[in-house]
């Protein structure tokens, strides 16, 4: 009974150290490109107020953020030459409805700031 027991524990510990090992090795995602912090703010056109809740999303990413009360937002992406960043507004009418905005962003720094006015519908 006693050598079964110990067998369980010897068969888990190795069984735990392979799962550790397989993770170390395959699980972890390695990213050595560059990365750039691309934030900003989106206002209203027409007030100059910040906006709540706009999708802010690059193209062909799924990664996204939403704007914050004061219309911030912030995120960041790996690097290229050319980024196109969209401007949506998904809330509806619970602040207003706002246009759809594409903007293509020509990248020379690792920071870069949006200042982004959008139309209302």
């Amino acid at each position: 009974m006693k050598r079964k027991w110990i067998k369980r524990i010897i068969g888990g510990l190795s069984f735990t150290s392979a799962m550790f090992i397989f993770q170390a090795c395959y699980g972890t995602p390695q990213d050595y490109g560059y990365d750039i912090l691309v934030e900003g703010q989106v206002k209203s056109q027409s007030s100059g107020l910040p906006i709540k809740g706009i999708k802010v999303s690059i193209a062909d990413q799924i990664q996204y953020e939403l704007t914050d009360k004061d219309g911030r937002f912030s995120m960041y992406t790996e690097q290229v030459k050319n980024l196109k960043i969209q401007f949506e507004d998904i809330d509806g009418k619970d602040n207003k409805e706002f246009l759809t905005r594409d903007t293509i962003v020509t990248i020379d720094e690792e920071q870069i700031f949006l200042d982004i006015k959008l139309e209302d519908k």
